[in-house]
Order: C-alpha cells, then structure tokens, then sequence
C-alpha cells in the first residue's frame, strides 16, 4: 500500500458574512483509503449551502460538492453536515490516489431557497 502525501486541507475565511471556519492544515492518507475531511464553522446559518472546492497547482479551484443539510453525494465524493448545522461538516474522498493531491478549500454561502 503506497503512502499518498499531500491531501492538504487549506484554511478560508468566510464570503460576505463574518464566518469562522477553521479546518485541519494537512492529511496524510495511504492510497485506496477514503479520507475524511473535517471542517469546523461556528456562524452557519440555516439557509447557509456548505460548498467544498479543490484547487491544484497553478489551476483554478474547481468545485467538489455542496449540501445545505443531511447528507450529499456524488462523483466525486460525500458532504456530511452534522444534524445541527452549526459546528461541522465533513467531505469524504474515497479511495484516493495521488492524483487527488489538491489544497481543499472549505466554504458556505447564503442561499434564498
């Protein structure tokens, strides 16, 4: 089982609204395991979406997954938001590679629906 270094979480601080989100600096993971991303955000609302992005070297971030409650899931991975919304949320890789390598960037943004 090879070691698959750099799947690295990287701290944002809110869009519009004073958001406190913190999330870990760096994962390591061995190939073929499913990682488990945390992100902690203390001043989500209820109409808040949780959006998660990865960005690679000299690219532009590009869009993972986004949820408002419960759980998300599509080609690219899982969103877990906790049942109260106000302190966590967890995106799941699975079975990553060391293609997945990529800052990822944990975010939320206000929805009207």
């Amino acid at each position: 089982m090879r070691l698959v270094t750099g799947v690295t979480v990287f701290l944002t601080l809110g869009t519009v609204i004073d958001a406190k989100i913190t999330q870990l600096n760096s994962m390591d993971c061995a190939e073929g395991e499913d990682v488990k991303l945390p992100c902690n955000h203390s001043t989500v609302s209820g109409n808040d979406n949780i959006l998660w992005y990865r960005q690679n070297p000299n690219q532009s971030p590009q869009y993972i997954i986004q949820g408002l409650q419960n759980t998300v899931t599509n080609s690219m991975g899982s969103l877990i938001i906790a049942s109260d919304r106000k302190k966590s949320s967890t995106l799941v890789l699975p079975h990553v590679t060391p293609r997945d390598t990529a800052v990822c960037y944990c975010d939320f943004f206000f929805s009207n629906v």
